[in-house]
């Protein structure tokens, strides 16, 4: 668009695009192709490609709403009707959705992002999912005959 608006829009992208290719030392195809192969390998890698998704789709919403607007807006006459103002409140909201999934992608490249060294992060890092049980599931196996072991209890009592 000759406007500058959507020029400006696409550098976001780019430029984060850029960004996440320098970070990872590889394309985002291959990016998201080694995200694909093994989530889990690199949760960082896996989120950021999740979130970078995320703003190209709400990139492409923003300028298909854009594009409905200019259209209305060239059929108008000096005075613009309702449903060409909900058109223009449909691209502030592109705007919005777009900006913060910007503002997301940026903090997950940002190593020293606030809340990503402090209790909230290392309680955020707990609740990511893990490939296996955290703690044991099962007792331990013990030959049949074998006796429990002195410590569960005090006395040697077992503990009930």
């Amino acid at each position: 668009m000759s406007d500058g608006i959507s020029d400006e829009a696409e550098d976001v992208v780019g430029v984060l695009t850029e960004r996440i290719e320098a970070r990872f030392a590889m394309d985002m195809d291959q990016l998201k192709a080694a995200v694909a192969a093994a989530p889990t390998v690199n949760p960082d890698a896996a989120d950021v490609v999740k979130w970078h998704g995320l703003l190209v789709e709400a990139q492409s919403l923003l300028e298909r709403a854009e594009d409905d607007l200019l259209a209305a807006l060239e059929t108008q006459p000096s005075e613009v009707d309702d449903p060409t103002m909900g058109l223009a409140h449909s691209v502030n909201a592109a705007v919005t959705a777009r900006d913060g999934r910007a503002l997301v992608v940026r903090w997950l490249l940002d190593p020293d992002a606030p809340g990503k060294k402090d209790l909230a992060a290392e309680r955020l890092a707990r609740l990511r999912p893990r490939t296996g049980p955290a703690v044991q599931t099962s007792a331990p196996h013990r030959p049949a005959g074998t006796p429990a072991p002195a410590s569960a209890g005090r006395t040697g009592r077992p503990v009930r």
